[in-house]
């Protein structure tokens, strides 16, 4: 029976990142994904993200002297970055909701560059090459997003019929994911607490986004998102890479879910502060749709 329920806990994983990746572009254009960007802010995101976050991760795990497959599960998550949901945690944050989109898509794209290059640098013991750490995120994640992006370029229309249904889609596997996930490393989960994975978890996402505030630039609107883009990992290629490389240390899963759970403790409060911090009240240039569906109620 156990292991039916792993074999659904990776099919429902497989789901949400294709369809979470298929709902993000059918809600992007172009022109609302390079208007916000700047070289400069380019340069600071990639930098905060790539070089900060995954250096912070490796000084963390070895002061705190985590357990192997905690440490392993740290550093994955923080060499992924891109989290479908920055967009919602934007309009959380009454931050600027078209550069959170444009941020969202530049650092999918390059997690899906830096992961196979950057992983058997930090993680001792990672011998496989490029490609078979690539092809999952390529074909689950690259693909489906661009698939997503052709569909609006062609057809406004039909993305914005099709978008609700992969959305509803990504929404239920994702929660099935978590139960599946919890469900089957409950214990695990359990074991975490005293071990100091919580607390590392806590702090790594406390001071990512912390440095990502600091460098968001002049505007309040986005130093939040940026922050916040900088905070939420992207666990959903991360995931991607512990089912592919980690599957006999459950461990490496549970410390990704722990993490991501705990970061989220740090970053809700975080957008609410920043959203009364915000110095105005008026709506970004960000994609119709996106905007129409967080007013939803």
């Amino acid at each position: 029976m156990s292991e039916f329920v792993e074999v659904v806990s990776k099919v429902a994983v497989l789901v949400f990142v294709v369809t979470c990746m298929v709902t993000a572009g059918l809600g992007l254009a172009a022109r609302d994904v390079f208007a916000p960007l700047r070289p400069r802010v380019i340069f600071l995101a990639l930098v905060v993200n790539f070089v900060v976050a995954p250096g912070l991760a490796f000084a963390l795990v070895k002061l705190a002297a985590l357990d192997r497959p905690y440490a392993i599960g740290l550093l994955l998550l923080s060499s992924a970055a891109g989290a479908p949901f920055l967009p919602k945690l934007a309009v959380l944050a009454k931050g600027d909701l078209a550069f959170s989109v444009g941020l969202m898509l530049l650092l999918m794209v390059a997690s899906v560059a830096f992961m196979p290059v950057a992983l058997p640098l930090l993680i001792p013991g990672l011998a496989a090459g490029p490609w078979p750490l690539l092809r999952p995120l390529l074909f689950t994640m690259f693909v489906p997003l661009v698939f997503g992006m052709l569909v609006r370029s062609c057809s406004e229309q039909w993305a914005g019929r099709l978008r609700p249904k992969f959305a509803f889609v990504s929404n239920v596997s994702m929660v099935l994911t978590l139960a599946l996930l919890v469900g089957l490393n409950f214990n695990a989960m359990m074991g975490t607490f005293g071990s100091g994975a919580v607390a590392v978890g806590v702090v790594f996402v406390s001071l990512t986004t912390a440095i990502g505030y600091a460098l968001g630039g002049p505007s309040a609107r986005t130093r939040s998102v940026l922050a916040l883009g900088t905070g939420q990992r992207n666990v959903a290629a991360a995931l991607l890479v512990a089912m592919e490389n980690y599957s006999e240390e459950p461990g490496v899963a549970v410390m990704l879910i722990v993490s991501t759970l705990a970061g989220l403790l740090v970053l809700v409060p975080v957008a609410r502060w920043s959203a009364r911090r915000s110095a105005t009240g008026e709506n970004s240039t960000a994609p119709t749709e996106l905007i129409a569906e967080e007013r939803t109620p």
